[in-house]
């Protein structure tokens, strides 16, 4: 296996660059430095494995094979021959190429595409196929070429387990890093009172439990040249398996979402800690136990107009936390700051703004309510 570093790259929603570089860093590798849209860092093979496996906040894993200027697509096509494909790629499995170009003098993504997917065709003899697995990325910024090869395949936001979602899902990774922007790190019960598909309660029972988010699931790299499947297989073997004294709580008032909810987390194997409950967040209750955290993600209407029916839902979730959970944090995502405000709870200082699926939304963040 080479031994020469990789340039590794965690794609990250824009505005969560910063807790996904602090997850990063928690897990142990090296040097992880947030940039625009993801997270840099350098390593193995084997890192880039256990990246896709260990990491909730990461949408995918890209390693950068070759960076070049580019003028024209001759030289792109010259350059593009350049690259040792062969110690990536294998020639017995598909590939795709897709190209984006920006700012550049080849401004044509299509016709960058087809110079390096002849360019890997004749050189190592790979099939091309629309929908393979193996995707090369091709990025010409301001005249710069970056090639890299996606090593996730599915985006990593697919656990493997949730096969059923409602409207509006939140994707696990975001999940993931909004519970970690609330200083959830397993040791403490979480109530999700608007719980959907049971995306917040299953996570955070995965974190409690020590699950790895990528345990259930298949990824692209285990078709690409560098790949030892003896050494993945190692990998994935779950070390002492960890166990927790609390439980995570999902509400919500619809039914479907309760049935789904509950089947998610048994075919996540997280059933035993969790806990599913079909009621409106004005009958809300406390569970028994300790305090802990808060976590919702209510509906905040795709239209301006849409929200205007919404303020009495954030009045009463604000009404049932602030006169039933003392001692519990809250964590709330929405779109408009007038919603959290309807709650009346007090929130400090909102997070970044997050591109939800074209919607911006922040995550709002109390201390323990009085």
């Amino acid at each position: 296996m080479d031994t020469k570093p990789l340039a590794i790259f965690l794609v990250a929603t824009p505005g969560l660059e910063k807790p996904l570089c602090a997850e990063a860093k928690s897990l142990g590798f090296a040097d992880p430095r947030p940039v625009q849209g993801g997270v840099e860092l350098t390593g193995d093979w084997p890192d880039v494995w256990r990246a896709n496996l260990e990491l909730r906040g990461a949408g995918r894993v890209l390693v950068r094979i070759a960076s070049f200027r580019v003028n024209h697509l001759a030289q792109l096509d010259r350059r593009a021959r350049q690259v040792e494909w062969g110690a990536v790629l294998r020639k017995d499995v598909p590939i795709r190429v897709e190209a984006s170009c920006r700012k550049s003098r080849i401004y044509h993504s299509g016709a960058a595409a087809e110079r390096v997917e002849r360019a890997i065709a004749e050189d190592l003899g790979a099939p091309l196929s629309p929908d393979a697995a193996v995707r090369v990325l091709v990025r010409i910024d301001t005249d710069v070429c970056t090639i890299s090869v996606d090593t996730s395949g599915e985006g990593l936001h697919r656990r493997g387990h949730k096969q059923e979602v409602n409207r509006a899902p939140m994707r696990e990774t975001l999940a993931a890093l909004f519970l970690r922007q609330c200083g959830f790190d397993g040791t403490e019960p979480i109530l999700d009172p608007m719980c959907g598909s049971g995306t917040f309660v299953i996570e955070a029972a995965e974190i409690a439990l020590g699950l790895s988010p990528g345990r259930a699931r298949g990824f692209a790299f285990e078709q690409l040249a560098s790949f030892d499947p003896a050494r993945w297989a190692a990998m994935k073997q779950p070390t002492a398996s960890k166990t927790t004294p609390f439980l995570f709580f999902g509400s919500d008032r619809d039914a479907g979402a309760i049935r789904m909810s509950t089947a998610n987390a048994e075919r996540a194997g997280v059933a035993s800690v969790t806990r599913f409950t079909q009621t409106g967040v004005e009958t809300l209750e406390r569970p028994q136990g300790p305090p802990g955290l808060i976590i919702v993600n209510p509906p905040y209407g795709a239209r301006i107009g849409d929200r205007k029916g919404l303020y009495p839902l954030y009045g009463a979730l604000g009404r049932s936390l602030s006169s039933r959970f003392s001692g519990w944090r809250v964590g709330l995502v929405t779109a408009d700051k007038t919603l959290a405000a309807a709650t009346s709870l007090p929130f400090g200082k909102p997070g970044d703004s997050v591109d939800n699926n074209g919607i911006r939304i922040a995550l709002y963040r109390t201390a323990p309510l009085p």
